[in-house]
């Protein structure tokens, strides 16, 4: 909003400060964490008061969880408020990316926020049937694609190979929408113990925020040899906000929770994750800077592909998270680990900008 203000009347001087995309995503940032913060306790209070019990705690999960019951979920609301705020505020919404990002932020929050309710209102950990969920998340991400595809060419690009790509035609709105969808349910499988999710997609969207900045610039993308998207340098400005918000609701989910981010914001962060990365060409740059959620994905899929075909289990408890828990790891323990291996995934997805 502010921005079309101020190009509509071409302001000068310090003003001008605001054509920036820098300027608008530090901006992005602080505004997300200064509001995330202010409405973090009333809101607290309230899920506290209107969900009672809180979110349902597996009987058969770690022994430790048990203490957490009476924590409410939904905590996602709070970082969705925040960053759909501080982006309506600071981004150029005349930008096709900015719709499709936020048509997948808002769309997969609304589902996870269906599914939270179902889980909260039931008390029951099942929520609305995987089936149900995961169609109308392809409905968002179909969506959400057709706006991408239409401003981007269909081709994959192959990271350390400069120029490089394979042609995907109509098949890469298929595509897109499975990396929309993938991202969304691998970063809401991660989301399973206090602070696991949160970090990592601070650290996966700060990595995108250079990606996507430097594949919207010319010179910068024409000298590194990644393909250039025009426009796409403000999608620098969403992940900004997506940090600010994170580590604001962080304040709230560090040990012990106050609050747990629930589908509602797990999805959601990673749907958008899936359409930054889809929207600056960097899919599979994504399975890289988000290797912990894809090996928290493929820790269910493998757990429960050898269990109905053997009887028996690969890991003691899947997501692999609880895995280790399981072999004696505090969740501190886990949660940290997993932030480091995190950075080393970033900063392995970013020398894929030069290795070329």
């Amino acid at each position: 909003m502010l921005y079309l203000i101020a190009d509509y009347f071409h302001f000068e001087g310090l003003s001008n400060l605001i054509r920036y995309q820098s300027f608008r995503a530090g901006a992005t940032m602080l505004t997300a964490l200064v509001l995330g913060l202010i409405i973090g306790p009333r809101f607290i209070d309230m899920l506290r008061v209107r969900q009672g019990k809180g979110q349902p705690i597996r009987e058969d999960g770690p022994q430790s969880h048990l203490a957490k019951r009476g924590t409410p979920t939904m905590g996602g609301l709070m970082i969705l408020i925040s960053l759909l705020v501080s982006m309506l505020v600071w981004m150029d919404l005349t930008n096709p990316f900015v719709w499709a990002c936020l048509a997948v932020t808002g769309g997969f929050g609304a589902i996870g926020f269906l599914d939270d309710y179902d889980k909260v209102k039931k008390s029951s950990h099942a929520g609305v049937p995987a089936r149900v969920r995961l169609a109308m998340e392809f409905v968002v991400a179909g969506i959400a694609a057709w706006l991408i595809v239409s401003q981007i060419s269909t081709n994959l690009y192959v990271p350390f190979l400069t120029g490089r790509y394979i042609p995907l035609g109509p098949f890469y709105y298929v595509f897109a929408a499975i990396v929309i969808v993938g991202a969304g349910n691998a970063v809401n499988l991660t989301d399973g113990l206090d602070g696991l999710a949160t970090m990592p997609v601070v650290i996966a969207a700060g990595t995108f925020a250079i990606i996507a900045y430097l594949a919207g610039r010319v010179d910068y993308a024409t000298y590194l040899g990644i393909p250039h998207v025009p426009r796409a340098g403000e999608l620098a400005i969403l992940c900004a906000g997506i940090m600010g918000a994170c580590l604001a609701f962080l304040w709230f989910n560090a040990p012990p929770a106050a609050v747990f981010m629930g589908d509602t914001g797990s999805l959601a962060l990673g749907g958008a994750l899936g359409a930054i990365a889809v929207a600056a060409h960097h899919e599979i740059v994504l399975a890289v800077v988000g290797g912990l959620f894809v090996l928290e994905a493929v820790s269910v899929i493998v757990q429960v592909f050898w269990f109905k075909r053997t009887g028996r289990r690969v890991f003691r408890m899947a997501p692999i998270h609880h895995h280790f828990e399981q072999l004696g790891w505090k969740e501190s323990t886990v949660v940290i680990r997993f932030w480091i291996v995190s950075i080393v995934l970033a900063l392995l997805g970013l020398s894929t900008l030069k290795l070329r």
